[in-house]
């Protein structure tokens, strides 16, 4: 961890971990399964020539309209038929499969026909507003266990072990497949990955785990108070235990902390900040820890002299009993 150099130019300390006055920003982010990330659609401009879908919705303009049967001015879906209705009047026309062009053509066709309106030398424009696949790109998307997120019509992307940059460059090189210079913005929102745990040990009587998210801001103490303090088994002996980055042998970190000094003097020295994956380990009270030994030993043999003695008294109540009473 990078320290501030001091007066003579050295760096001792450098290495010191960072505590509650000296915090350090996490490295960027790296997605990992479960995240969510949140992506909205910049840019989303299909390839020519695109054939319309059903859902797709499309922007339809008809100059020479008569009043009495209404204007077409405006948007209109395609129907999961594929066929655009433009209104009781007009009827429907099916453009499934058709680019804007031959849509445009094939409307035009349709209100010069009887079934149409018939009317005289319609002009039409036709122009795409939205792709049914934009649905499948926008919202919220969480990283799959195999360390992909479904795009929907256009297939998987692997984004684990990616900062944010990189899952954005990979989306757009997968969408690029499909749509023309695609520009979309990724963000994370749900961050499900990250922890640092606690573990109490519980004098003899198991030990308890407890996962919290990692935020980049919480220290020792934050991390006890999540836990609700000291438990009457443990003790204030307690340290972190930082796992070494993997494929480094025999380098993992452990931290005494000063619990006293942290809660009754404010000492910032000790009040760790914690990173992801670290170990926050709060010893048993050693007392307490040897009377559940000893109430382990003796339980057994109480139990069997607490059997013998009810035995014995029943047998001596039925022997007081008068004789001839069953």
């Amino acid at each position: 961890f990078p320290g501030k150099p001091g007066a003579d130019g050295s760096t001792a300390g450098a290495m010191r971990p960072p505590a509650e006055l000296t915090k350090v920003s996490l490295p960027a982010y790296r997605i990992e399964i479960p995240d969510v990330l949140l992506i909205d659609a910049v840019r989303v401009v299909p390839k020519d020539p695109y054939m319309l879908q059903p859902l797709d919705v499309i922007q339809v303009v008809v100059l020479g309209t008569s009043q009495e049967m209404g204007p077409i001015a405006g948007p209109y879906a395609v129907e999961s038929t594929g066929v655009v209705n433009l209104g009781p009047a007009y009827g429907s026309v099916k453009i499934e499969g058709l680019t804007t062009d031959e849509a445009r053509d094939e409307i035009q066709r349709h209100l010069a026909s009887p079934a149409g309106g018939q009317l005289l030398s319609p002009m039409v424009s036709v122009s795409l507003l939205q792709m049914s696949g934009l649905q499948q790109i926008a919202g919220e998307h969480l990283v799959s266990p195999d360390g992909t997120i479904n795009m929907g019509v256009y297939g998987n992307v692997y984004v684990n072990g990616m900062t944010v940059q990189e899952a954005r460059h990979a989306v757009e090189m997968h969408l690029s497949q499909f749509l023309d210079r695609p520009r979309i913005s990724l963000d994370v929102f749900a961050y499900n990955s990250k922890f640092f745990y606690i573990i109490t040990e519980g004098a003899g009587f198991g030990e308890q785990v407890a996962r919290a998210p990692v935020t980049g801001n919480e220290t020792v103490l934050d991390a006890v108070s999540q836990v609700g303090g000291l438990g009457r088994a443990s003790s204030t002996k307690m340290w972190i235990a930082r796992p070494a980055p993997h494929g480094v042998v025999g380098c993992d970190q452990v931290l005494p902390i000063d619990w006293q000094a942290i809660t009754r003097g404010a000492s910032t020295a000790t009040n760790y900040q914690l990173l992801p994956g670290d170990r926050l380990f709060i010893a048993e009270d050693r007392m307490v820890a040897f009377d559940g030994m000893i109430s382990k030993l003796l339980n057994p043999f109480e139990r069997m002299f607490g059997f013998s003695l009810l035995g014995s008294q029943t047998i001596q109540s039925v022997n007081r009993l008068p004789a001839g009473i069953p």
